[in-house]
């Protein structure tokens, strides 16, 4: 649990550094909605419930666009952030340590790539081992979910040794890379994840094409 406010601090630094306007890997948000985004799923918990029943989507997405449409100034959108980084309230069931790891760890991790990596500049960050192995264990729980529309089996491989059979099925694709690389992958960001790909070649192909992630 330790890994998760660490998190926060560079995900929100990492949004400063950005400023405003600033493109994500987020389909059509840029940093001030992803920062909305982070704000009010902590903050409110209306708009929390959107992001996981789509009866609410609507008021959630309008909520957002509304926030990022306030913090769109280096000054607003430093203020949202300042407030992403306080952590929620002290009544939100964020504020429970469990659900702070289970719900931030992967969230945070991702979510900073996607301001990293929207950049044409970016290397891939050098983590603690502890912290692989911690974001390596989440992934393993969530990565049948992850790949469920995926047409095929799927291994995970860990380069320092673990494997993990995510999905059976009569053809596999093998997914190696660090485990950051291979949360990215997982969580949709298939273009922008540094993994290589061992199986028949069609099969590979059609994971290329795949719907992965939620």
């Amino acid at each position: 649990m330790r890994f998760v406010e660490p998190s926060r601090e560079v995900l929100a630094e990492t949004l400063l550094a950005a400023g405003p306007g600033a493109d994500t890997l987020c389909d059509g948000w840029r940093t001030q909605e992803l920062a909305a985004h982070l704000y009010l799923r902590e903050h409110n918990p209306r708009a929390g419930l959107g992001m996981v029943l789509k009866p609410w989507k609507k008021a959630t997405d309008k909520a957002i666009a509304k926030l990022a449409a306030e913090s769109s100034t280096s000054e607003t959108f430093a203020a949202l952030v300042a407030k992403f980084r306080a952590g929620p309230p002290k009544l939100s069931p964020f504020a429970l340590k469990a659900v702070d790891h289970s719900a931030n760890l992967i969230e945070f991790f991702v979510h900073t790539e996607d301001v990293r990596r929207a950049s044409d500049r970016w290397a891939p960050r050098t983590l603690d081992a502890a912290y692989s192995e911690v974001l390596w264990a989440d992934l393993v729980k969530r990565a049948a979910i992850l790949y469920r529309s995926v047409d095929l089996g799927i291994v995970l491989v860990n380069p320092e040794g673990p494997r993990h059979v995510a999905k059976r099925a009569p053809v596999s694709v093998a997914i190696i890379g660090d485990p950051g690389e291979l949360l990215m992958h997982a969580n949709g960001r298939t273009g922008h994840a540094l993994v290589s790909f061992e199986g028949q070649p069609d099969a590979v192909a059609l994971l290329q094409t795949a719907d992965v992630g939620f």
